[in-house]
């Protein structure tokens, strides 16, 4: 694709004084140098908006100030300031990289590029970012506000999810970049298609490369940026028993590679579709548990969506007097006080607080 240097130009130079003169969007990470700070924000930005973002992220610098202090910190700890933002792949990798820096890099992130990239759980924008904005290198960043206002004010139609499409993003970000004022230039693109050029009904009237974007001239902001695949989303019906004896319930950690990898919750029988009490009385898997309870009842459920995947979750309370003998060995007796210790899935974790378990 051929772009005059002039459009180029012109692009570069309008998105800057924007940012000098009117971008007012307010985040605590913005104009941030401290590598430690930058890369906290940019992990639990990854899949979350920033509003979502922002509480985790002061929780995470006020309890762990330093990369040192997350290092030392106890995985559980870490986890149930995580939990809620999903995706907790994410928080292993961090701590892995949090204890990496620490022992291997004497607590100071790499000053390169590519000494950023090789950590662990970072990839190329995250790596741009960190790189940019805590060391002024001119790396430029490449996410989907990249992807939206580069596809529109260029009227690119490459499908930006396939591998030709993220290398000529790729190419056109890093060849609009000014060298000696990449932070700045990296801000603005991000909080230009955060705030203005937005996926749905963007404002431009507001935008600052109005006069020479194709999309807005040829009426093609609704059709930008282009993706070659739909999304498939799976329904997974999971089924809580929770179990209670005495003052407690019983749970286990998920481990694995499926999703929620070591948050723990009450045990769970999985089905392909939505089941009440009686259905779930005629399950060979709770057939197996021989559970000698007193009462069990249906007690609520919760829709939690991820990206590729909705999950619904039934809850069914089950009472028993005596401590069962046939639960997995995999799992504990949690006390209520405990309970408030651990880590759980966003909507196990709300049934228990809506229930009152702790």
């Amino acid at each position: 694709m051929d772009i005059s240097k002039g459009l180029k130009k012109y692009f570069t130079t309008q998105l800057l004084s924007w940012h000098r003169n009117d971008n007012d969007r307010n985040l605590p990470w913005k104009n941030e140098q401290d590598p430690y700070k930058i890369w906290l924000s940019e992990i639990i930005l990854q899949q979350t908006r920033a509003l979502q973002g922002m509480p985790y992220y002061l929780r995470f610098t006020e309890t762990y100030p330093t990369i040192a202090d997350m290092a030392a910190a106890k995985d559980e700890d870490v986890f149930r300031i995580w939990q809620g933002l999903g995706y907790y792949n994410r928080c292993k990798n961090m701590l892995a990289t949090a204890r990496l820096v620490t022992t291997e890099f004497g607590g100071k992130f790499p000053d390169t590029y590519e000494g950023i990239i090789s950590l662990k759980g970072i990839g190329p924008y995250t790596a741009a970012a960190i790189a940019s904005f805590a060391y002024g290198l001119p790396h430029a960043v490449v996410d989907g506000n990249v992807y939206r206002v580069l596809s529109r004010y260029f009227a690119i139609e490459t499908p930006f999810d396939t591998t030709e499409g993220k290398k000529q993003f790729a190419t056109l970000a890093q060849e609009l970049i000014d060298p000696a004022h990449s932070q700045g230039y990296n801000q603005a693109i991000m909080d230009l298609g955060a705030t203005v050029c937005t996926p749905r009904n963007p404002l431009c009237d507001q935008c600052p490369l109005q006069k020479n974007c194709v999309a807005f001239h040829q009426n093609l902001t609704t059709l930008l940026p282009v993706r070659s695949k739909k999304i498939t989303v799976a329904t997974r019906h999971f089924n809580y028993l929770v179990i209670k004896w005495a003052d407690r319930i019983w749970l286990r950690k998920r481990t694995g590679k499926d999703i929620w990898e070591n948050l723990h919750e009450p045990l769970m029988i999985e089905t392909e579709q939505a089941i009440d009490k009686k259905e779930l009385l005629q399950i060979t898997s709770f057939k197996e548990l021989q559970l000698e309870y007193g009462s069990i009842d249906f007690a609520g459920n919760g829709t939690q969506r991820l990206t590729h995947r909705i999950i619904e979750s039934r809850f069914f309370t089950v009472d028993v007097e005596e401590k069962p003998s046939f639960i997995p060995e995999d799992g504990f007796w949690a006390t209520p006080a405990e309970l408030a210790t651990i880590a759980f899935p966003k909507t196990v974790l709300s049934f228990l607080r809506n229930n009152l378990y702790f």
